[in-house]
């Protein structure tokens, strides 16, 4: 898999990595807290590139991304996604968010409606309460020990200078342990046709995605008998449930094309 397009681009103050692979209508994928392009959408990039343009992009203090010295926001993201897809000329596109990128993708159709066709949104939330018991709590005292391995390996293999590996840890740790319930405005203000997707042993309580599907007018639903993100990538084991990814992206490119 390689990248017809990679480089960066400076949008609001820092250098952005992007990759573009494929080609077509553009989809513009967004990854979760601590991850990168590649580790969370190889599989859906390797089963895409035929039908899509795929525009994967390195948020704020992640993967090949600068840092900045201030906390970072779902809102920031949003505003940093939509100026470099300025920067590449893209008009319109459609969003895939998973996790803390999904999120991101209900905030720039919130507030970028005008460049969003379609969101999906994987495994993310909009309420503190509707996160698994407990999760909160151990946020609370997160440390970069607790971040898990792949995570890590991912960073310095894509970044070997550790004290960037710590700035973006204790930038994501400090995002969740201060967030703050989104007013449910934000999503029902989203008018772009959107599929929630989640895990029925995801860290979002299953009843909390369809409370967000509820309020989101155009919106369709699909829970799958999976962990967190795992109808979509490998879990952090390592293992990867080839049949169950391929299910998610059949459904998602009907969602899409339709």
């Amino acid at each position: 898999m390689e990248p017809k397009e990679k480089g960066h681009k400076q949008v609001n103050g820092i250098r952005m990595y992007y990759e573009i692979y494929g080609s077509g209508k553009p989809l513009v994928l967004v990854h979760g807290g601590g991850s990168s392009i590649l580790f969370d959408f190889k599989e859906i990039i390797s089963r895409l590139e035929k039908q899509f343009q795929l525009i994967g992009i390195d948020l704020q203090n992640h993967g090949m991304t600068d840092h900045r010295d201030v906390p970072e926001t779902f809102e920031q993201d949003a505003h940093d996604v939509a100026a470099l897809l300025k920067e590449l000329h893209i008009g319109k596109a459609l969003f895939w968010g998973f996790s803390n990128g999904g999120n991101t993708v209900m905030q720039i159709a919130h507030l970028y409606p005008e460049i969003t066709e379609k969101i999906i949104i994987a495994s993310a939330f909009y309420k503190r309460n509707g996160m698994m018991d407990g999760f909160f709590e151990s946020m609370a005292d997160a440390t970069l020990e607790s971040m898990p391995e792949p995570l890590k390996i991912n960073f310095l293999n894509l970044n070997p200078d550790f004290s960037k590996l710590e700035n973006m840890f204790d930038k994501d740790s400090k995002r969740m342990q201060t967030f703050e319930d989104w007013d449910e405005k934000i999503l029902t203000s989203i008018k772009a046709p959107a599929l929630f997707i989640s895990g029925d042993k995801d860290v979002m309580k299953p009843e909390h995605v369809v409370e967000m599907w509820r309020l989101v007018p155009e919106s369709r639903l699909m829970i799958l008998p999976a962990g967190h993100g795992s109808y979509m990538m490998a879990d952090f084991e390592g293992n990867t449930d080839s049949h169950l990814i391929n299910f998610t992206v059949s459904e998602v490119t009907k969602f899409l094309n339709h």
